[in-house]
């Protein structure tokens, strides 16, 4: 992450303590018995925190001190700590802690946004915030009470939106600043810690003086509450493995933890571009990189039913902000762009299990998973914030691109308009019917106010996704093989390409699809197939369709995809945990889609300002190499021809470099 020199100490301290905790917690986390939980409070710890924050900030322009006027705000925000402390006979615990904790990404860090002049608004955002402090704590059994204070010296970025500028100004500040609270951390397993805390953070004044001639100083101060874990990195447990489910007699887990990191670096050198619109990949060579770090904590609240969360952080952008291919090349760069690391909750969902009776399976312990031993027939309950694929169009072979294929058409399907926010997540509830040889899945969800919008349409039921899927299990060749039929109907604010067009040509931006929204209905079906041929070779399809009349809410502008693949592990040549991936994709467009792209019409994805139209093609092919049981490293090539349907443009070679690891 490129954070600024005011985090560069915390933020290195933290993430390697993060990796650290990662690659004991993957080996530590056990099934729930009789444990010792008085806790072992010397030496050093890492985990992560989420929380929020209410405060005030005073501005006023530099040039007139006397027009100053507070701004209240509410932040909630995120990020990783690591810390030492000492534990002293007399059960006094003295101790450090650095911190650095990032906003939400909706709200992007804004705490004040005054008019400085007539013609210019400027707005300040805090990036991060970073707290080295001191602890002093007192042990009472198993909960360690502690006072902490330090220092705490921020990055704010101020914003100049003046008329005059079409591009607004940006101005980067340091804050120095200090932080005094108090809380509470509890042990709660071999290791693991909960917390606790209040803080507050008074944040040192920051000056900026724009060329507009528009001026701001401000102050600001916060009161906030967080929750966090912690483990100890040398505990004497780190290195004990989870038993594996073996009958059902084992004592379920109440809850785990586990962590995953994904850097992707990715770029290509100049290639064929005659004519460039504003949603075109440029022609000129570029390289980008994104990168996620992701908690997922998982509690069970009683019997069958699991609670389970999944902060994130995210930095980074895609290949020409995410635009310019409709099968994009990398399923870690969505539709917002962080130039500095943002807060996102991925999940926050309540799972509940009703068991049928008959004959059970062994459920491993995984991200969003406690071990469990289910009945196979079982009606499943999901409701919350999730992704439509946590559930809906899976495929064993090709499903995540941080752990296989990046592109959105070959590890999803290309004409399936996947409801989200700019971030691939939405809310909704599903039900789930499971046998042993086939699986009903239907499921209702929200989706955006507008096409690429972060709001939410919340007219319930009468606008929102509504998704079906059949899934049938079999066996070939002695191999296990699924077939799954997947159907959805969006209903919610669209415009309509035809409509766009008799629009006269005389209408600024024509054809605007914009201004044709109202309430339309896009339907759209998926059959996903997946055979295992060897225990190291499997293959896959997905083929997809939709009528292609109306813009898209939130996937890719696409009509028909076909994909073809397969998977091959390393036991050939003596490496049994590396993988090679090798896959196509084709996809196309409606006639009518065709006949707006090519009258300069701007989509979710693409727009080159004109279409000579073709199918656009990808092949994917990655090797990735395990470096340990725990990290990573792939090598990623994409052949693009026609990006964006067009045939004017292209061929373009697309060079990545991927880096994983999964506690």
């Amino acid at each position: 992450m490129n954070l600024s020199l005011v985090a560069a100490v915390p933020a290195a301290w933290c993430v390697v303590a993060f990796s650290a905790l990662g690659a004991q917690a993957a080996r530590s986390l056990e099934a729930a018995a009789p444990v010792d939980q008085s806790g072992d409070w010397s030496g050093w710890y890492a985990g992560g925190q989420v929380g929020y924050s209410q405060g005030n900030a005073n501005a006023a322009p530099t040039a007139a001190p006397s027009t100053r006027a507070g701004d209240a705000f509410g932040r909630l925000d995120g990020g990783l700590h690591v810390g030492y402390t000492r534990a002293l006979p007399s059960q006094v615990v003295l101790g450090a802690e650095a911190d650095i904790a990032f906003p939400y990404f909706i709200e992007d860090g804004a705490i004040v946004s005054p008019h400085t002049t007539p013609a210019s608004n400027v707005t300040e955002k805090i990036d991060v915030v970073s707290t080295l402090r001191g602890r002093v704590g007192y042990v009472l059994d198993h909960v360690l009470l502690y006072g902490t204070g330090g220092f705490a010296p921020s990055q704010t970025r101020f914003i100049d939106s003046s008329a005059a500028h079409p591009d607004p100004e940006r101005i980067l500040r340091v804050r120095t600043g200090w932080a005094l609270g108090a809380g509470a951390d509890v042990a709660i397993g071999r290791g693991w810690t909960a917390r606790v805390e209040y803080l507050y953070e008074r944040l040192g004044r920051a000056d900026a003086v724009f060329p507009s001639g528009a001026t701001l100083g401000s102050n600001a101060n916060s009161h906030g509450l967080r929750l966090g874990v912690s483990y100890a990195l040398g505990s004497s447990h780190a290195h004990a493995r989870a038993p594996a489910v073996e009958s059902e007699t084992v004592p379920a887990k109440s809850w785990n933890i586990h962590a995953q990191d994904t850097f992707i670096d990715q770029g290509y050198t100049r290639f064929h571009s005659p004519y460039e619109g504003i949603n075109s990949l440029t022609g000129a060579s570029q390289v980008k990189n994104t990168e996620s770090a992701t908690a997922f904590v998982d509690v069970r609240l009683w019997n069958g039913a699991e609670l389970y969360v999944d902060p994130e952080i995210d930095q980074g952008f895609g290949l020409n902000d995410t635009h310019g291919v409709s099968a994009f090349p990398n399923g870690e760069a969505q539709k917002a762009s962080f130039p500095m690391a943002r807060l996102v909750i991925d999940r926050l969902a309540l799972r509940q299990i009703f068991g049928l009776g008959g004959a059970r399976e062994a459920v491993s312990d995984a991200p969003n998973q406690l071990a469990a031993i289910p009945d196979i027939s079982r009606i499943t309950i999901v409701a919350g914030r999730l992704a439509v694929t946590d559930y809906f169009d899976g495929n064993s072979y090709a499903n995540d691109p941080r752990v296989n294929f990046l592109n959105w058409n070959i590890y999803g399907a290309g004409a399936y308009d996947w409801t989200m926010d700019q971030l691939s997540w939405t809310w909704g509830a599903l039900a789930e019917l499971n046998q042993k040889a086939w699986a009903a899945r239907i499921g209702y969800f929200l989706l955006p106010a507008v096409s690429s919008d972060n709001a939410f349409d919340t007219h319930i039921p009468a606008r929102g996704e509504y998704a079906a899927e059949l899934e049938w299990r079999y066996s070939a060749l002695s191999q296990p093989g699924k077939l799954r039929v997947f159907g959805w109907v969006n209903h919610g604010i669209m415009g309509g390409y035809a409509d766009a067009l008799t629009m006269p040509v005389s209408t600024p931006n024509y054809p605007d699809i914009t201004l044709t929204r109202e309430v339309r209905t896009n339907p759209g079906v998926v059959i996903n197939a997946e055979q295992g041929v060897t225990g190291d070779i499997g293959i896959f399809s997905r083929a997809s369709w939709s009528p292609g009349r109306v813009e898209i809410l939130g996937g890719t502008d696409c009509s028909e995809s076909l994909s073809l693949g397969g998977v091959f592990k390393g036991g050939w040549w003596g490496r049994p945990n590396d993988n090679v991936g090798v896959s196509a994709v084709i996809g196309g467009l409606s006639p009518i889609a065709r006949a707006f792209f090519a009258a300069g019409g701007v989509g979710i994805l693409i727009g080159d300002g004109q279409l000579n139209y073709s199918q656009e093609k990808v092949l994917e092919t990655y090797y990735a190499f395990a470096v340990a049981r725990w990290a990573t490293l792939s090598l990623d090539y994409q052949y693009v021809v026609d990006p964006a349907y067009n045939a004017d443009r292209g061929p373009v070679s697309i060079y990545a470099l991927r880096i994983h690891t999964a506690f």
